[in-house]
C-alpha cells in the first residue's frame, strides 16, 4: 500500500518560513521523480517544485528564489523549504511521486499566510 504522508504546514506571518516533508512507503522511493504541488480555494492545482530521480530541480516562477526542493533517498523523504512566504502562497500543499504512468499522491497539509 503506498501512502506519501505530508507535514509541517501551518499558519505562519508574511515573510516567515517553514519546512514541509513527505514521507513515502509503498514505493521504491528513488526511482521516482517527486513533486509538490498546492491548491489554493478556488484556484486549479499547479506545480510548485519538483526534483527528478537525478535530483534536477525546477520550481514556478511564483516561487522561485523563495522555496527550495530537496529529497533524502535514505529517509524515503521529499522536503520542500519556504523561505519569505507571502500571503499569495496560502494553499493546500499536496506531495506527488510519479514515475512512468505510475503517479500517487499524499493527502495534503494546509499552509496559511497571514499577519
Amino acid at each position: 500500500q503506498v501512502q506519501l504522508v505530508e507535514s509541517g504546514g501551518g499558519l505562519v506571518q508574511p515573510g516567515g518560513s517553514l519546512r514541509l516533508s513527505c514521507a513515502a512507503s509503498g514505493i521504491a522511493f528513488s526511482i521516482y521523480n517527486m513533486a509538490w504541488y498546492r491548491q489554493a480555494p478556488g484556484k486549479q492545482r499547479e506545480l510548485v517544485a519538483a526534483i527528478t530521480t537525478g535530483r534536477s530541480t525546477n520550481y514556478a516562477d511564483s516561487v522561485k528564489g523563495r522555496f527550495t526542493i530537496s529529497r533524502d533517498n535514505a529517509k524515503n523523504t521529499v522536503y520542500l523549504q519556504m523561505n519569505s512566504l507571502k500571503p499569495e502562497d496560502t494553499a493546500v500543499y499536496y506531495c506527488n511521486a510519479g514515475r512512468a504512468q505510475l503517479t500517487y499522491w499524499g493527502q495534503g497539509t494546509q499552509v496559511t499566510v497571514s499577519s
